[in-house]
């Protein structure tokens, strides 16, 4: 009773603190709107709070009054956490003083010496903090359980391994101590320093069986820290860990729903990790493992627990378990469904955020709930009512969707902009499902562009409609029209310009084009710049792909060839040129529809040169034509030559990563790797440098000599560059030269360059001039290399030579030209289309088996060995689909001599482990090409 009595006085006090600080920060009645509080503790100066802070050297200050000391102390809090941190002095003298403090009997005064302590260690001074480490050691040890709980919390704060080595015994009996408060006190900082430290690690897992008897204990917090603590101590232990679930699901002995609750959450981890590593003997729990087996039994008996956060634990862990069978996870569901009707608004949001999680993997399961659903419609919490909404949208039958739009256009009114969003994605999803209710769907979402809303939901409205044309296509017409309708009232540029984009994509493959043109010629009367420019290039377009429509379009243009604006005036009048000289090239003849038998289809003739301007894409980005036209005009003799400037004579740009980052990004500068054989005017007569690959170690990073070669790759001529750096403080290395030595018929050495002098510290080039045989087909060959040198000493400090030089050879590791160096990584704007025109004349077929275990592992060799550019996002395997299905590459790239080259391969992973079989087929215009291509795969 004494205890009781005491906490309930200490209680009292902290409250009457509360109100008391709250009575500080209160404004007067009559203050203005707006008033600023006033923090009591505004404009300290630490000069002034350190001399208050004396007081807590006069013992009677301290006895008589507390309160004072108190104010002090947050005084000093105030100064450390506003960054006045205290100087090593000042450090000093504050924790002397604060262990005279120890003192006082007042509660609330020795609170806030814990307080300080614990706020101020982790800045000050290690050798400062272990000033009132006795002390605590003395309150840790004393009958007072709330300075023993508060004293083992600031020990684990500034202890290291050694002194907690000292009062490990003491630590060891609070955890199985009777009082609660210690008890957890003690669980909780042992957690803390498990996690600090290897050493304070190893001694808190020593404490194990003090940890496990203290889940016994009749406090509920204490057993739940006591769960926590043998999870840290055993989470690296998989069986030890099942051990543990196994023993407190089966013996019964937790009573707090908290250390329930992590015991759910352990065995749901531990069911998670049988069925990823493969130890799950069948797809069924309850056929499975003999853990798998126990573990579900314990969370399906979770699902009768009395208290409802344990049983919503074991529902949540259930329906989140890796290819649960439907009749394993109907418990939960009907638990999960008694909880959509509960009283309290956190239960039925937890358990709808679950159910519409369970209906995208198993919505005939939720399908049950309907009713349920349907009832929380009218939830006064939107979060809830929003859940249930998508939820239906992911299990409702076709017949039911009518029902549901009607609910939710009442319901999308009185919802924040965040909530409709998801219910537009839930929108989006079910017309995938139900493709017939298109137009029903696609028509309701377009009401709402015409609502007031902001731009992250109309947005999300677009981006919907956009994403059902490309997967439904028969929503392609409706889609336009309605979005048509949309931009006459957009405020929002971006969406303008998104929708004018798609129009001029879309709109003149449709039945009826002219429909359209009036919408976008309306955007060029009456938007901004930025719309306008827009909807002159939809308009271009539209006259490209339809002749029929090109007079009346070009006469609509030429109100823009006075535009304020440079760019909308500039895109008017290339299109106006352009389509005057199309139609005078190819003019258009309406047909005779008694004439015709057969509707003759209004598409450009061949060769149109509006078609060419605007419908055939450029060969290569922006960026890479940048990168083509820079490297053009550093070829030695390309500005004097009397050869036109097109696309065919531009050098040959690969896709490269530059520093880890895509080379389509702007920020990315790239050098052009061959202006170093270009500066040699005896190299730069082989002439242009076809592709140069990255730097290859031929030596070891810290050997004394460090080379590395870049292959310039040339039709008739390899030029290899060996960049030399001599590591060696003493040395200067003079006539460096690189001896290579093959015996592959293909390949013929033909001169060298030689670096002439190397001192300490600088990298310099040297060139070996490799003959290629073009008599011979392409095969891999190997050459050894030998660093050849002369050696000078030199004194380090003045530089000096001290002796004439004397040679040296120096092995290096052999050097392979293999056929993918010839390949250049280059990508095709639409792999489909040019696989389709390269045509199956001079296709290779073959088949292999690859001894790689992993498919992903298969993918990046392939890539590797043909040296290709991987095409439409296939170069990696998406996450999670490693091995379930054959995996289709698409490479693309430009052989030596500017011979197009694509290649389609599957990869699949074969299911006995034996490795991974590859069938590949190459295209090119020479069949020679595409033999050697394929011949790569080794």
């Amino acid at each position: 009773m004494g205890d009781q009595q005491e906490e309930g006085l200490t209680m009292n006090n902290l409250l009457s603190e509360v109100q008391n600080t709250l009575d500080k920060f209160k404004l007067e009645d009559d203050a203005p709107p707006g008033a600023d509080y006033y923090s009591p503790y505004a404009n300290l100066e630490k000069a002034a709070v350190l001399q208050e802070a004396r007081c807590f050297h006069d013992p009677t200050a301290v006895r008589e009054n507390p309160r004072k000391c108190c104010t002090v102390i947050a005084q000093l809090l105030h100064l450390t956490n506003t960054g006045q941190y205290l100087n090593s002095a000042e450090a000093t003298e504050v924790f002397f003083g604060v262990t005279k403090l120890f003192m006082s009997d007042d509660a609330s005064l020795r609170r806030m010496v814990y307080l300080f302590i614990k706020d101020v260690a982790e800045t000050c001074d290690p050798d400062d903090v272990i000033i009132v480490t006795s002390s605590l050691t003395k309150d840790m040890t004393c009958d007072v359980d709330l300075y023993r709980a508060n004293a083992l919390r600031v020990l684990a704060r500034i202890v290291d391994a050694a002194m907690l080595g000292a009062i490990e015994r003491y630590v060891k009996q609070a955890v199985v101590d009777s009082s609660g408060q210690v008890s957890s006190a003690a669980l909780v900082s042992a957690t803390h320093l498990f996690e600090r430290n290897v050493e304070s690690a190893a001694i808190v897992k020593r404490w194990i069986s003090e940890t496990t008897e203290a889940t016994a204990s009749p406090n509920e917090m204490v057993q739940f820290h006591a769960m926590q603590l043998l999870y840290q101590i055993k989470k690296h232990d998989r069986l030890g860990m099942q051990k543990l679930v196994t023993q407190f699901s089966q013996r019964n002995t937790l009573k707090s729903p908290l250390a329930l609750v992590l015991l759910v959450r352990y065995t749901a981890t531990l069911l998670n990790d049988e069925v990823a590593e493969g130890r799950m003997s069948g797809t069924s729990f309850q056929n499975g493992s003999t853990f798998a087996r126990s573990g579900y039994a314990f969370l399906e008996a979770s699902l009768r627990h009395k208290s409802e956060m344990v049983v919503y634990e074991a529902a949540k862990a259930m329906c989140a378990l890796p290819n649960i069978e439907p009749q394993e996870l109907s418990p939960a569901i009907n638990v999960l469904q008694l909880f959509l009707s509960s009283t309290k608004p956190t239960v039925r949001f937890a358990a709808i955020k679950t159910v519409s999680q369970v209906a995208v993997g198993h919505p005939r399961m939720v399908s049950k709930c309907n009713e349920d659903l349907e009832a929380l419609i009218a939830d006064a919490n939107r979060s809830i009512a929003t859940l249930a909404i998508t939820t239906l949208l992911k299990t409702g039958s076709e017949n039911s969707i009518d029902r549901l739009l009607k609910q939710i256009s009442v319901f999308l009114s009185e919802i924040p902009d965040e909530y409709k969003i998801t219910i537009v994605r839930s929108l989006q999803r079910l017309c995938l499902t139900y493709p017939a209710k298109h137009r029903v769907l696609v028509g309701f979402l377009s009401n709402f562009l015409r609502e007031e809303g902001g731009f992250d939901f109309k947005r999300s409205i677009v981006n919907a409609i956009i994403s059902l044309i490309k997967q439904v296509p028969e929503t392609t017409e409706s889609s336009l029209l309605h979005l048509c309708e949309f931009i006459e009232d957009c405020e929002f540029t971006m969406l303008s310009t998104q929708i004018l984009h798609l129009l001029g994509e879309l709109g003149p493959g449709t039945h009826a084009p002219a429909r359209y043109i009036p919408f976008i010629y309306n955007r060029v009367l009456l938007e901004n710049a930025t719309v306008r420019a827009a909807a002159i290039s939809a308009l271009s377009i539209f006259a490209a792909r339809c002749p029929s429509l090109r007079t009346s379009i070009v006469t609509l243009l030429k109100h823009s060839l006075n535009d304020e604006d440079d760019e909308t005036r500039d895109r008017a009048s290339v299109a106006v040129s352009v389509l005057k000289e199309a139609m005078v090239l190819n003019p258009y003849v309406a047909q005779d529809v008694e004439e015709y038998d057969e509707v003759v289809p209004d598409v450009p003739s061949e060769g149109d040169l509006a078609a060419l301007v605007y419908l055939q894409p450029l060969p290569m980005t922006f960026m890479n034509l940048e990168r083509s036209i820079k490297s053009y005009v550093s070829t030695p003799g390309a500005i004097e030559s009397v050869e036109p400037l097109a696309f065919s004579t531009l050098p040959i740009v690969e896709e490269i990563l530059a520093n880890g980052f895509d080379s389509k990004s702007s920020n990315v500068e790239v050098h052009d790797p061959a202006a170093a054989v270009y500066s040699i005017p005896e190299l730069a007569e082989f002439g242009r440098v076809f592709r140069s690959s990255s730097a290859i170690s031929l030596t070891e990073e810290e050997t004394e000599y460090v080379v590395k070669c870049i292959k310039h790759i040339m039709p008739e001529h390899i030029i290899l560059q060996f960049l030399i750096q001599n590591t060696v403080e003493d040395q200067r290395l003079v006539n460096c030269t690189v001896a290579i030595e093959g015996d592959s018929e293909c390949f013929e050495v033909a001169g060298e360059v030689a670096a002439e002098n190397i001192k300490y510290g600088e990298t310099v080039n040297a060139f070996t001039v490799v003959t290629r045989n073009l008599g011979e087909p392409l095969a891999p060959c190997n050459f050894e290399c030998v660093l050849k040198f002369g050696i000078i000493q030199v004194d380090p400090k003045s530089g000096e030579d001290e002796s004439d030089p004397f040679d040296e050879e120096y092995p290096l590791e052999e050097l392979e030209l293999a056929t993918s160096d010839f390949m250049a990584k280059v990508s095709v704007p639409d792999f489909r289309l040019g696989w389709e025109q390269v045509g199956n004349a001079n296709e290779v077929l073959e088949k292999f088996a690859l001894q790689f275990k992993k498919q992903d592992d298969a993918v990046a060799a392939v890539i590797d060995f043909l040296g290709m550019q991987p095409c439409d996002g296939t170069g990696h395997i998406k996450p999670g689909e490693g091995g379930k299905k054959p995996h289709m590459l698409h490479l693309s790239g430009v052989f030596v001599g500017g011979t197009n080259v694509l290649a389609r391969a599957q990869v699949a992973a074969q299911g006995d482990a034996s490795g991974v079989l590859l069938k590949i087929a190459v295209r090119s215009d020479d069949p020679t090409v595409s033999r050697m291509v394929a011949d790569c795969i080794r």
